[in-house]
């Protein structure tokens, strides 16, 4: 199965969450192709997809709104994973942080199969008007790579009882429902 592991990030931390589920799902054997959702053009030829943005007062990062938004038909095809950063204290550590509005229309959008929030991360030194005020109070990462690894094992988890069931060894083009 090939999976593309796609995301928005503005600063690096939500693209660092994305790299360690790619690695999580190459090493339980797919075939993973990591990239920033601006420069996906197309997602033929994936079996599967796991799009990731960066939250920013309550707004998914855009080019992952965007990816979603311009391939739409073709990720209802096939199985989609949702995840977002951004909480900047360990709320997402303890508890299950739900989907903003903004990802929720998004996964009924296009039959998401699951979501999940993460933890952010946000550096001290960080540039801009708003992030270094920020920082100045709420710098630091609350990104948990057990958490995250556990997420991406669920993930395959699922994709590999797809691979097992009769109805998808029968078929060429498999369907996700």
């Amino acid at each position: 199965m090939r999976i593309l592991v796609s995301y928005g990030s503005k600063r690096g931390g939500t693209a660092e969450i994305a790299g360690i589920i790619a690695r999580t799902l190459s090493a339980r054997g797919f075939q993973v192709e990591l990239s920033p959702a601006a420069e996906i053009e197309s997602v033929d030829g994936y079996d599967a997809v796991v799009v990731g943005g960066a939250l920013y007062m309550s707004r998914w990062h855009r080019d992952a709104r965007r990816f979603v938004r311009r391939h739409t038909q073709a990720l209802r095809a096939r199985p989609v994973w949702l995840f977002s950063s951004g909480p900047l204290d360990d709320s997402a550590t303890w508890n299950e942080v739900p989907p903003v509005e903004q990802v929720q229309r998004l996964m009924a959008r296009i039959g998401a199969q699951g979501h999940i929030t993460f933890g952010g991360r946000l550096l001290p030194d960080a540039k801009g008007f708003i992030a270094s005020k920020m920082a100045s109070s709420l710098a630091g990462d609350w990104r948990d790579p057990r958490i995250i690894r556990a997420w991406a094992e669920g993930v395959a988890d699922a994709l590999h009882a797809f691979e097992r069931t009769p109805s998808h060894a029968a078929e060429d083009t498999p369907t996700w429902s």
